[in-house]
């Protein structure tokens, strides 16, 4: 991208961050070189290939670039105001244009970041992975005694209005309830696994709980170390105007307002409702002072959820700056760098000119650029379709509502066959989504053009039949109307929509733009008279959240994106969102339609089914004669773990390089290019910035290497598998010894000392830390023994659990020998699948099988070591059982049999169907259990053959011999 572009600053900082992140997946990128450790193990969480395979939720392409963007620009970058982060990422885009004037102005004085995201695709998860991002290196910072002033715990988060305030309080807190709010719905308890490290959630659930303020208590509430505080914008903006009136211009020749006048010496006064309660005139009195509270503060991290409010007006040659900009920069003063300010916007820019002269202004500060047609092409939003039926074409342009003799508007012929042609797509929907999924429910959201239209159009729906919980109207005065009681319940119905039948429809004017983030908006009726891009937009984006997540569901999306890409009507409505939208809007939706990023559909397929050739498949009559039950084994209360001695003479040294040459790549080398080595006292000891563990010294070292790999074979297995059998527990200081004993011992084949000449700088280095980590795992593992007390306990997950499983029928076939009457395969590269199911269903030997789902069947995942010494999970592909025996099958492409990984998952399989041999035969129904990976070419050749599939899984299958060779072979790999 040019540097004329107004998006230059997000185009080069993609770029670098892109270049750094080479290898991020395998945890090889150069990131992880000049990041704090705390950030690498939190990028190593988020991004790693395997920690993202066991996970049914991940942060999509948009969210995890608009992340690792801030993440370079504030902690690598390290720029303390806008353009300085110019110079370092996108330095053309100063001599352009006025931009480096505007980047030097006050305002840009400080870390200052807009991630231009689209409506629908999750801002609300990226802010809080950069929450956590800064207050887990703020806590490592002060445990280490360093004031970094980089992070913080002093966080404020500002919303555009009510309805997304409520739904960040939900997203920290929980969920109202009648004793409060549940912490167990909050997004940081529910998403847990993806966001925070297992080992830091103890603290973060103590922080979020212990320091959320909100807008009533954002300078009263006592907080320990740290604060959350969430307001709408109108707190800043009346806590920033003066005494006399809403703007700071000074007018002395003009008279004062009598009524600001009272105001301003009688600032405190009895309200009509509350009386003259002193709980509210102290509430009032303290919301003047939030201000100064927040001014005060010596450092302080200000998310802007909807960064609608913050920007500059510009009129011709004149720029003003409007709403709570003037509250934001005196906030900022004094703090310097240790302000952050960080703003998300779908619609980052003002609209100014007119006509032909219109053109977008885009913010100074964007650095991700994650647009609504890039979230389209990919499938993270809804795929919009558009109405285009001859009575809707047909309609006169004027849709405004009308008056009647007495100057009450109504509804006028137009806007009552838009309403009627939305309601009959809701039917549909409803009709169709309920045979898939009688807990999906769709919705319909239709957007008046003022308050006074919105009760016409609930007397409409009600005249066409539908009742009066069907149907919910919210304004901006509904709250004020309804008192904080009664507006609690309505709240709480409108931000349940997904999860119950009714209401059916919302109807609302513009205060569901920002922060109504609900997934089952499927149809979409905007009445409303603006054309405003912007406004649109905003509109659009309240029904783009997907509605269907699960990968069952993705071959027919990416189906129905195909078919509007190519100009064709989709063959079902599963993610698509429905607009009923008026021909004077055409040309907003023209580039759209003619990029293939929006479809349209005609009367025609007004009978469609709404979910394609989707169905749900429920477990078949008599499914206990071919269910699985798939034994786990308890061990807490009788068995206790020890490691036998190890080794460190049999263990293998490092000899990639020699310590002379690992000297020499000490800040240099293509690995560490960009390192910046810098050694400065502290506490008698030396701390190395920007190696792959941050220390101040080697025992610092010999501490966290120590930490890491106890935490790593301390790691639980996932969520669901709870009752698996027992994970590792490693005696730290045991550790530690082994460590230090290989260190010096055994790690360079000769005796190292690592005080000598600060020889222990060798072990930051990537590879000898890798080396390390992939020869003490096994170790470890392999050097486990379990003493038993008493005879173990089993219990038994059974696959029949899920009892409904959507597939496609297209992708699908009719078995008769399984818990239930259809199987699923992949729509691509699934053949061998299919080739299984068919041989399975026919092959008399077989007496029941099954295919597993990864998601679905969460319990049946296997932990294994994978080649670089981590924890990672897998699941196989199908169990099959014959008369003697269970087979774990997986069906494999050729090329992937050999790969390291695929013969660790062979042996931790095998080693898992060898526990489940031990135990007694009537805990395990008399069967022997086998892994059987079962190779393509071997596959086929069987099959042409003729032979019985059940033979040439107790040819494939891992014996023990087998399985020990397979382990000295890993050992020789070492």
């Amino acid at each position: 991208m040019s540097g004329n572009s107004p998006l230059a600053l997000a185009a080069g900082l993609t770029d670098q961050t892109r270049q750094l992140c080479i290898g991020l997946e395998n945890g090889v990128a150069a990131i992880f070189d000049q990041v704090t450790p705390t950030t690498a193990a939190l990028l190593h969480g988020w991004f790693g290939e395997e920690a993202c395979a066991i996970r049914s939720l991940n942060f999509h392409p948009g969210q995890k670039q608009a992340i690792l963007n801030t993440i370079t620009a504030h902690e690598i970058y390290a720029a303390a105001d806008l353009q300085s982060l110019y110079r370092q990422a996108a330095p053309a885009a100063l001599s352009t244009g006025t931009r480096l004037a505007e980047v030097s102005q006050s305002k840009h004085r400080h870390p200052k970041y807009c991630l231009k995201m689209a409506a629908g695709t999750g801002k609300t998860w990226v802010l809080q992975a950069l929450l956590i991002w800064q207050l887990l290196n703020k806590n490592a910072a002060l445990a280490e005694g360093v004031d970094d002033a980089r992070f913080t715990r002093h966080f404020l988060i500002v919303t555009p209005g009510l309805i997304a305030y409520d739904r960040l309080l939900d997203a920290f807190c929980g969920k109202q309830t009648e004793g409060g709010r549940d912490f167990a719905t909050s997004d940081i308890a529910q998403y847990a696994e993806l966001f925070v490290p297992e080992n830091h959630r103890e603290a973060v659930f103590h922080f979020v709980r212990g320091n959320v303020c909100d807008k009533t208590e954002i300078g009263l509430k006592t907080t320990g170390n740290g604060m959350i505080a969430i307001a709408d914008w109108h707190l800043l903006r009346e806590a920033g105007t003066e005494a006399f009136g809403e703007t700071k211009l000074e007018t002395p020749g003009a008279a004062p307002d009598p009524q600001a006048v009272v105001n301003a010496l009688l600032p405190v006064m009895p309200g009509k409702a509350a009386g003259n309660s002193l709980d509210v005139l102290d509430k009032r009195f303290a919301r003047g002072d939030v201000l100064d509270f927040l001014a005060g503060l010596p450092e302080l991290m200000v998310f802007n959820h909807a960064a609608l409010h913050i920007h500059d007006l510009k009129r011709e040659s004149e720029t003003t700056e409007v709403e709570w900009q003037p509250s934001l920069t005196r906030i900022a003063e004094n703090k310097d760098r240790r302000f952050m300010q960080v703003d998300f916007s779908a619609t980052p820019y003002n609209t100014v000119g007119s006509g032909k002269n219109k053109r977008k202004v885009y913010f100074p500060h964007i650095i991700a650029d994650f647009d609504l047609k890039t979230a389209l092409r990919q499938g993270l939003v809804k795929s919009p379709v558009l109405d285009k039926r001859k009575k809707i074409g047909a309609l006169p342009l004027e849709f405004k509502a009308e008056r009647d003799e007495n100057g009450n508007p109504i509804l006028s012929a137009g806007q009552r066959v838009m309403l009627r042609a939305g309601l009959q797509k809701l039917r549909q929907l409803e009709a169709g989504f309920a045979r898939l999924d009688p807990n999906r429910h769709p919705k319909m959201l239709v957007i008046c053009e003022d308050a006074a239209v919105l009760p016409r159009v609930v007397n409409f729906f009600r005249a066409e039949g539908l009742a009066e919980m069907d149907i919910i109207a919210i304004d901006s005065g509904k709250k004020v109307e309804l008192g904080e009681q009664d507006w609690a319940r309505v709240r709480e119905r409108l931000f349940e929509v997904d999860r119950h039948a009714t209401p059916r429809i919302i109807v609302s004017v513009s205060m569901l733009r920002e922060g109504f983030d609900v997934n089952n908006i499927c149809v979409i009726v905007p009445l409303r008279s603006s054309q405003a891009p912007v406004l649109l937009e905003q509109s659009i984006g309240r029904g783009l959240r997907l509605m269907w997540r699960e990968p069952e569901f993705a071959d027919s999306k990416r189906e129905n994106r195909e078919r509007i890409a190519s100009g064709r009507e989709p063959d079902s409505l599963i993610d698509i969102l429905w607009i009923v939208e008026h021909p004077a809007f055409a040309p907003f939706y023209a580039e759209w339609l003619q990029e293939g990023l929006a479809g349209t559909v005609g009367e025609e397929r007004h009978t469609a089914s709404g979910v394609g050739d989707m169905i749900s498949v429920n477990l078949r009559e008599g499914f206990e004669a071919f269910d699985f039950a798939i034994p786990f084994i308890l061990h807490e209360a009788e068995a206790w773990l020890e490691h036998r001695e190890l080794a460190i003479g049999k263990l293998p040294p490092f000899s990639a390089l020699s310590p002379a040459q690992l000297k020499a790549m000490l800040g240099k080398g293509d690995a560490f290019v960009s390192r910046d080595l810098q050694s400065s006292a502290l506490f008698g000891d030396y701390r190395i910035d920007g190696a792959v563990i941050k220390v101040t010294g080697y025992n610092d070292f010999l501490s966290r290497l120590t930490r890491r790999l106890a935490q790593a074979l301390s790691r639980p297995l996932p969520k669901g598998s709870r009752i698996a059998a027992p994970y590792q527990q490693v005696n730290t200081a045991e550790l530690a010894g082994w460590l230090e004993s290989y260190i010096r011992e055994r790690l360079f084949g000769r005796p190292f000392e690592p005080f000598d000449g600060e020889n222990w700088r060798l072990l930051l280095l990537q590879p000898v830390v890798d080396h390390i980590t992939r020869v003490m795992a096994p170790a470890l593992l392999e050097a486990a023994q379990t003493h038993a007390g008493s005879t173990g306990e089993v219990h038994y997950r059974r696959l029949s659990e899920l009892n409904q499983w959507p597939m496609r029928e297209s992708c699908s076939l009719a078995v008769d020998k399984c818990i239930y009457p259809r199987l699923p395969y992949a729509a691509r590269n699934g053949d061998l699948e299919k080739a299984l199911i068919e041989w399975a269903n026919l092959d008399d030997s077989v007496r029941a099988f099954c295919k597993i789902s990864a998601t679905r069947h969460d319990f049946a995942k296997r932990r294994y070591v994978r080649e670089d010494g981590v924890f990672a999970f897998y699941a196989p592909d199908f169990l099959l059982r014959t008369g003697q025996a269970v087979y774990l099958v997986e069906t494999q492409a050729q090329a992937q049999i050999s790969s390291p990984n695929a013969q660790r998952k062979l042996t931790a399989a095998a080693a898992w169907c060898e526990r489940i041999n031990a135990l007694p035969g009537k805990e395990r129904s008399h069967l022997t259990w086998h892994y059987a990976p079962l190779g393509e070419s071997l596959f086929y050749e069987w099959r042409h053959k003729g032979e019985r599939l059940a033979e040439l899984c107790d040819f494939a299958r891992l014996s023990a011999p087998v399985l020990h060779d397979s382990q000295n072979r890993l050992k020789s790999e070492l």
